[in-house]
């Protein structure tokens, strides 16, 4: 990779310090980017990350601070002001309109014109460059983006930002939602501009990814830097872990088993969903923890969630303590003890603007309803007890729940099921943004709640994970069930080559 003389840096940042209403974002933040480089920032989920890339993207303005570019004191006053200086983002949600045509997105807010008319073919034209520059010719600029894959959208907003000339590029965990190969793509095409003098800020809570692909770390810990500059080279995962969280954890995944499995709790069988999967049967036993392993597309997200009753399967049954439920009924499926949490949580799971209470109760409103009124104290203390008993941080019961980190946005999720007492606890990707402290406690919680005779059924893209704290493994692949067996009789090569090669064993 391209290394710039580090006495000037591209970008540098001094003492940043943003305050938001009862709270301190950032609270002195330093670090610097060099050309050509994948600067790694790293922290647990509330440690300011996130504060401190809309800094640079000109959505939050500093409380006081320097921001130095080429040596030169600047004011990110705004996202046109980042996009002007050279700093694209690439949020984790990414901001790519569906309805839009590939070139229509790569150049909104700065449409090719002459006129007032807009020049459609110098456009399709560019877009063709850039998307070969990116590795990706297969790509149409004719194409329309909501038909593309998470990882083809991912290429349109690097695009996006190399058609602005930027010279930081700062991705937002970019992999989050993308296999192995397609993650071994991005990988190509960030060393691909890196190569040409482009600087990526990195964000990621997969620490292995950082060993393949950064050059130096930052690590934030409750709005302040306490390492910057590391290399990745001479730092070791207990290291980094230890500096983002204040102690040493082990990836334990919850420790061993203390519960009994017992009776058959879910049953699955022959369910299929038309061109999605088919032949899908399998069974959860009360206190036994099933994991579904398989690339993103392979079915995984689409078997739980028909199971959940929020897609209506097209053939099969799904059981609850011998009682079949209705195809495509979510409250039938509630009714019988069913919970989900959803691999979207912000989207499809959590009130972003309501408070934690009424995000812990939603699913339970019943049980706090007399004469067609809520009895809220009686909400609030149910409410309330959850969130001291799962340590959620801040305990305010009252606080949006937007403004909680990821890792306590899962609690809270986990608390709504426990108001509820739901027998079968369905988790789509629980550890999904969630820093490595918040995902020992995660792992834990998980572990309690079988042992306390819930039947867990989990979805994780991370192979270790699901063989980790699963007890059975389901490898899924094109939408069929490839292998099923105990998760300690089968190895991570072993799930992979099965999902590669798509066939039984």
């Amino acid at each position: 990779m391209v290394t710039a003389d580090p006495s000037t840096p591209l970008l540098s940042v001094t003492g940043l310090i943003k305050h938001f209403p009862g709270a301190k974002a950032l609270d002195g933040v330093d670090f610097d980017v060099r050309t050509g480089e994948v600067h790694c920032l790293l922290g647990q989920n509330g440690a300011g990350k996130s504060t401190l890339i809309k800094v640079l993207a000109g959505a939050h303005q500093l409380d006081s601070g320097q921001v130095r570019w080429n040596g030169e004191d600047v004011t990110i006053a705004s996202p046109s002001v980042a996009l002007e200086i050279g700093i694209a983002t690439m949020y984790q949600e990414l901001d790519v309109v569906d309805g839009l045509s590939v070139a229509e997105n790569i150049f909104l807010g700065h449409e090719l014109a002459r006129g007032g008319v807009l020049r459609r073919g110098e456009a399709h034209d560019r877009t063709r460059k850039l998307l070969a520059r990116l590795g990706h010719p297969e790509i149409r600029p004719g194409q329309e983006v909501g038909q593309l894959s998470a990882a083809g959208r991912q290429i349109v907003s690097m695009a996006r930002a190399l058609s602005r000339n930027a010279r930081v590029i700062v991705m937002d965990e970019p992999s989050a939602v993308l296999d192995p190969e397609e993650v071994d793509n991005l990988f190509k095409v960030v060393e691909s501009v890196t190569a040409e003098g482009v600087a990526v800020i990195y964000i990621s809570h997969r620490l292995e990814e950082i060993r393949r692909i950064g050059d130096r770390i930052t690590v934030l810990k409750d709005g302040k830097t306490v390492a910057s500059g590391l290399q990745v080279s001479e730092t070791s995962t207990p290291e980094l872990i230890e500096l983002m969280t204040g102690r040493v954890i082990a990836a334990d995944f919850g420790g061993a088993r203390t519960g009994e499995i017992g009776e058959v709790r879910l049953e699955v069988e022959d369910l299929e969903l038309a061109g999605v999967f088919e032949h899908v049967s399998f069974t959860v036993r009360a206190g036994e923890i099933v994991g579904l392993a398989g690339l993103v597309g392979a079915g995984r997200s689409e078997i739980v969630e028909s199971v959940y009753g929020a897609r209506t399967s097209t053939g099969g049954t799904v059981r609850v303590n011998g009682k079949a439920l209705r195809r495509g009924s979510v409250e039938r499926a509630v009714a019988h003890g069913i919970g989900l949490a959803p691999e979207e949580r912000k989207s499809q799971g959590l009130l972003l603007d309501e408070p934690v209470y009424r995000n812990i109760t939603l699913s339970t409103f019943a049980r706090f309803a007399r004469g067609g009124f809520l009895k809220e104290r009686a909400e609030r203390a149910a409410a309330r007890e959850q969130i001291e008993s799962l340590q959620l941080a801040p305990g305010d019961p009252d606080r949006r729940i937007r403004t909680l980190s990821g890792g306590n946005q899962q609690k809270a999720m986990l608390a709504r099921w426990l108001v509820h007492g739901c027998e079968v606890l369905i988790l789509d990707e629980p550890t999904r943004g969630v820093d490595v402290g918040a995902r020992a406690e995660i792992y834990a919680l998980i572990r309690t709640l079988a042992a306390q005779g819930a039947a867990v059924l989990m979805v994780s893209s991370e192979i270790e994970e699901v063989l980790g704290l699963a007890d059975r493994v389901l490898v899924i692949a094109d939408g069929r069930v490839v292998h099923e067996g105990p998760a300690d009789q089968i190895d991570e090569h072993g799930v992979l080559d099965l999902i590669m090669e798509g066939t039984s064993v």
